[in-house]
């Protein structure tokens, strides 16, 4: 029985290690993209153990990343998809900073999420419908950036969204109004000069609106 149990901590502290160590590495790449001239992201050094002790990384008792708090950082640089590896993380905090590129459609493979916070940046193309993958997402504050496209209407299924901001972006089409979004007001969305306003089911059809 003695045997069993050391096997059996030792395959948790081995997998434990692995998945730290994979997280690491996604991380690291992100560290490798983007522009710190303050050094933020100075103490992310990859021939450590694990991110844990990594400044503005959060991690649970099990060491895996739950937290990444890189708000008003003065970072440069587009995201990298590489994000997506980590799968244990709740909080994704990017806010204030000169991110550009893409919203990596990767970032929908985040299940654990609860808050996605990109607003001031400048990232640009269309909102990934994979977002809608999120289940757990309370928070999606998109807001000041120059994203463009239709708001995904996959997102009216976030059954947990509490706070919904794409405001000043340079979105059109209709507004879903169905699920989850039709607890949410005209602030959510306001700024978008080619929004056509709320879809009406049976009188504004989801796919006209100004957007070619």
């Amino acid at each position: 029985m003695a045997i069993w149990v050391l096997f059996h901590l030792f395959l948790c502290l081995v997998l434990g290690q692995t998945n730290a160590n994979l997280e690491g590495n996604a991380l690291f790449q992100l560290r490798i993209e983007v522009d710190d001239p303050e050094n933020v992201l100075q103490s992310w050094d990859p021939t450590l153990v694990d991110p844990c002790t990594w400044f503005h990384v959060t991690c649970d008792a099990q060491n895996r990343v739950t937290r990444l708090d890189l708000g008003n950082a003065k970072l440069s640089g587009k995201l990298v998809p590489d994000l997506g590896k980590l799968e244990h993380l709740q909080y994704l905090e990017l806010y204030m900073n000169s991110f550009v590129g893409p919203i990596p459609a990767e970032l929908g493979k985040l299940k654990n999420l609860v808050s996605l916070d990109l607003y001031q940046n400048n990232l640009t193309g269309s909102i990934p419908p994979s977002l809608a993958n999120l289940s757990k997402l309370r928070i999606l504050r998109l807001n000041n950036n120059r994203l463009t496209g239709r708001i995904p209407r996959e997102l009216s299924k976030l059954g947990k969204l509490k706070k919904l901001d794409v405001s000043n972006n340079d979105l059109c089409g209709t507004i879903p109004t169905t699920g989850s979004f039709s607890k949410f007001t005209e602030n959510s969305f306001k700024n978008n000069s080619r929004l056509e306003g709320p879809e009406l089911m049976g009188f504004v059809r989801y796919d006209v609106g100004g957007c070619n």
